[in-house]
């Protein structure tokens, strides 16, 4: 099975090891390179953990940072997608095929109802 993958967003780091501690100090070096975002679509770019995120805005981002896609984006394994060992019950250890197996109720049979 392949492992999930997910990342780390390390914009707002980066930006404050190159003493920008302001969203809005991208927003000129931006425009300069042709990129209109407005000051919440910065905020959110920085803040948050972009799901999409288009190339072009990327490039600009490493240049005006000067740094590498490595610095930014930071490849991790997902949360939850390493298997967890199953646990047995408190009671002893059942086998892993059978699941409940006869833990299962057995199911109610409704006969008609005496109406006198």
């Amino acid at each position: 099975m392949a492992a999930k993958l997910d990342y780390h967003w390390h914009l707002r780091k980066v930006m404050a090891d190159r003493g920008m501690f302001s969203t809005t100090d991208l927003l000129p070096p931006l425009a300069e390179r042709g990129i209109t975002l407005s000051t919440s679509q910065v905020y959110r770019l920085v803040v948050d953990r972009p799901e999409r995120l288009s190339l072009k805005i990327l490039m600009a981002l490493l240049d005006i940072l000067d740094c590498t896609m490595d610095d930014l984006i930071e490849p991790i394994a997902a949360a939850g997608a390493m298997k967890k060992p199953k646990k047995a019950a408190a009671g002893g250890s059942a086998p892993e095929s059978e699941g409940l197996g006869g833990l299962r109720p057995k199911r109610a049979r409704i006969k008609g109802v005496d109406r006198s």
